[in-house]
């Protein structure tokens, strides 16, 4: 029987996925006054009420640094509210949490801010999941330098490829009239969604690389670089020296913003800065959806990660700008919403 609702929830999920519009196309098309009348506000799917006191046993959750906070904050509120068992959130990157949710089958819930691969679904397959995708936020990710840096206003993200696969290694090669100093690169580990996102948007976006392993062969090569899974230490790192620069979650600037600053992009239409009106209209360049995945077996199985699930989509809302990330445009949260609902047979 299991597995018979394993097939029938792929089928669903590979049809979403062939079908449904992507993140970056959830703007609908500007429409003319003449042609359409004035859209009709999107109501928000209501999943049943949640009792935390009804509800014990353990919760495993696995995978990206950037959604740990965000999950972490509702765990918190889940037990606030009398959940009795017992959460292990582990902040390790995507990959690596993709791993132990699709390869290991440990976890009962994976974080990502990516998503996830159809490699990545063709294990969870093998060990008898299937990944149900529940979007959970947006987040803009910020470039930043030391707020001791005085002479980058912006950069392009030619300038951003080139800086962040060794093309060019001090400062006055990005610009002529910024300083000759040897430029120091702080870079997520190469397990984080937020190090595959950045390959993918900037480094394989701007053909910089052919392929994603020239591209990681490049960034790994490069000196005066620090890898690391920690976004905290990658935080630091940038504080550290007003020539230095690394890329992060939102919600790891805004904890440290009084000694950091966030660069503008330009992506060709001029300078964007990194806010919620700029992330949530995609102009921002490096904005990005954020992910929970768990396998309707589990929910099934495990009453308690189901209930969390239906938690965490029902208030999200009300603690991801706290956090430090934006809210999903309601279409995206139905979606996740009624992915709920279609595991737990509703």
């Amino acid at each position: 029987m299991r597995k018979s609702l394993a097939l029938t929830t792929l089928l669903m999920i590979v049809s979403c996925l062939l079908f449904s519009p992507t993140f970056a196309q959830e703007a609908t098309s500007e429409a003319t006054p003449e042609s359409t009348p004035e859209a009709t506000p999107i109501a928000a799917i209501r999943l049943p009420s949640v009792d935390p006191l009804s509800y014990a046993g353990n919760i495993l959750v696995a995978g990206s640094s950037t959604v740990f906070p965000l999950t972490q904050r509702m765990a918190e509120r889940f037990a606030q509210e009398g959940f009795a068992g017992r959460f292990i959130i582990q902040s390790i990157g995507t990959g690596a949490g993709l791993e132990r949710f699709c390869v290991a089958g440990e976890t009962d819930i994976a974080n990502a801010s990516r998503a996830i691969r159809a490699s990545e679904i063709e294990n969870c397959v093998a060990v008898d999941r299937t990944p149900i995708e529940f979007r959970v936020g947006t987040d803009a990710l910020v470039v930043a330098v030391s707020s001791a840096n005085d002479f980058i206003d912006s950069l392009t993200i030619a300038q951003l490829a080139a800086i962040f696969s060794g093309q060019v290694t001090t400062w006055d090669e990005v610009d002529a009239a910024f300083p000759a100093e040897a430029i120091q690169v702080y870079v997520p580990g190469t397990e984080s969604g937020t190090f595959d996102y950045f390959v993918e948007e900037v480094l394989l976006g701007t053909d910089t690389f052919a392929d994603e392993d020239a591209a990681i062969n490049a960034i790994i090569g490069m000196e005066n670089m620090q890898l690391s899974e920690d976004d905290n230490v990658l935080v630091r790192g940038v504080e550290s020296s007003p020539y230095a620069i690394g890329y992060f979650g939102f919600a790891y600037f805004l904890g440290e913003a009084d000694l950091l600053r966030a660069v503008p992009l330009d992506a060709g239409a001029g300078a964007v800065e990194p806010i919620a009106a700029t992330a949530e209209d995609g102009t921002y360049p490096l904005a990005r959806p954020l992910f929970i995945y768990s396998d309707a077996g589990i929910m099934l199985d495990k009453p308690q990660v189901a209930e969390f699930i239906n938690f965490y989509l029902t208030n999200v809302n009300d603690e991801i700008i706290d956090v430090g990330y934006f809210p999903a445009s309601t279409e995206a949260l139905n979606r996740a919403r009624q992915n709920w609902l279609d595991a737990l047979g509703n």
